[in-house]
């Protein structure tokens, strides 16, 4: 079978999918419908050409397995479809409290790594954020759901998961066995700089973090603390109401997110003066493409409220709420029911955020050594080398908070 046959059987597969789907839900056509259901009659002729005259006699339900998944996928990276194993699969995985210590998404098809904790096993294996998980256990991640790889990469502690992970700045994927462990999330760390400048780094979000954040900014301020850095590089997992109580801390009045969807309930969440903590002090937020979910729930609210600056890359974009709906043959959908909202009412994945201080990460910029050398050895002189990078973004944060306080 060439490959332009099959991608024409795909193709009305998916068309096929689409109307079982759609039914399945429980949808009905209404007479100003755009017509889905006058195409009944042509979604049933395909399908019975292709059962009667396609070269040979097709595998129909392999075919509309795949087109389902397709579909599903085609919606966002979050919504998933899981035939009857994989559901199975997923849901005994999932039992496992074990992971990489990474959170992932999919990017142009593929697991893409939008963030590593600190300490974790992917960091231990050297993965970092922008990292393309190829494989896991020899099979491609581009023939998987975002649900199928959480599910895979989701274990016992202790066990070991195979993968291989492609880098940009390497022509070759680099194959690692990760032992999955219960990853603790680091607590947040800070130092006092230069000015009266107190820099906070985040790494993630998750029960607690918006507690812990307000007592170092009640303790930083009672320091001496003249103006702040909140560094959320690399900040890419969490929870979504800790990110709304931390953009709160700073926040005495205005929009921080709303949260929408189809038959979603929609919540709008304002800043409640009684919860904010630092209203005054020059602020600004530091992001790239490692940023995501409460991060940039963060970062939205405090440059759309003119709070302060938010200075670096475009973040990655994500931030939805996943509805599981059970299907009558043991199948499943992972189904995103609902978006966060900017306080401009942009939704967060699908537009990310942008600064409003555009500054590149020097590290994009690095060559990795000689491919040829030792591996062990050309790793090592890479992490090195990179170390050894300024940190860009950092120094014009700096930059920027020493002429607020020549404007004051």
């Amino acid at each position: 079978m060439s490959k332009t046959t099959k991608l024409i059987v795909l193709g009305l597969s998916f068309l096929l999918a689409t109307f079982v789907v759609v039914g399945g839900l429980g949808v009905r056509a209404n007479t100003n419908d755009d017509g889905s259901y006058r195409q009944l009659g042509v979604y049933s002729e395909v399908l019975s050409r292709i059962r009667t005259e396609y070269v040979e006699e097709p595998n129909i339900p392999n075919v509309t397995s795949g087109a389902l998944h397709g579909l599903l996928e085609s919606l966002d990276a979050n919504s998933s479809y899981l035939d009857p194993t994989e559901y199975k699969d997923y849901k005994q995985r999932k039992e496992g409290k074990a992971g990489i210590g990474a959170a992932v998404s999919k990017r142009y098809g593929y697991a893409a790594v939008i963030s590593v904790i600190p300490g974790g096993p992917a960091d231990k294996a050297e993965i970092e954020s922008g990292d393309i998980i190829e494989a896991i256990e020899g099979k491609t991640t581009r023939d998987m759901s975002l649900a199928e790889i959480d599910g895979l990469l989701t274990g016992p502690p202790g066990s070991v998961i195979n993968v291989s992970v492609v880098r940009p700045r390497r022509a070759q994927p680099v194959k690692s066995a990760l032992t999955r462990a219960i990853v603790t999330d680091p607590p947040i760390s800070d130092k006092m700089m230069e000015d009266g400048i107190v820099y906070i780094k985040v790494d993630d979000f998750p029960k607690g973090r918006s507690q812990e954040i307000a007592n170092k900014l009640k303790a930083v301020e009672k320091e001496g603390a003249k103006k702040i850095i909140l560094d959320l590089r690399n900040s890419g997992d969490g929870e979504e109401s800790e990110g709304i109580a931390t953009a709160n801390l700073f926040l005495n009045h205005g929009t921080i997110t709303t949260l929408q969807g189809q038959k979603y309930p929609k919540q709008t969440f304002n800043a409640d003066p009684e919860k904010t903590v630092v209203t005054n002090l020059p602020l600004v937020v530091l992001v790239n493409r490692g940023t995501a979910g409460p991060a940039e729930i963060v970062a939205a609210a405090v440059m759309e409220n003119a709070r302060g600056d938010v200075l670096g890359d475009k973040t990655f974009g994500s931030g939805s709420i996943q509805k599981v709906i059970d299907m009558p043959d043991g199948s499943a959908l992972v189904l995103s029911v609902a978006k966060y909202y900017s306080p401009s009412g942009k939704a967060v994945q699908d537009t990310a955020v942008t600064p409003n201080i555009l500054v590149a990460d020097g590290n994009d910029d690095f060559i990795a050594p000689d491919e040829d050398e030792n591996a062990d050895d050309s790793a090592q002189q890479e992490k090195q080398q990179k170390a050894n990078q300024p940190d860009d973004q950092l120094n014009k944060a700096i930059e920027v908070l020493k002429n607020e306080g020549k404007k004051a």
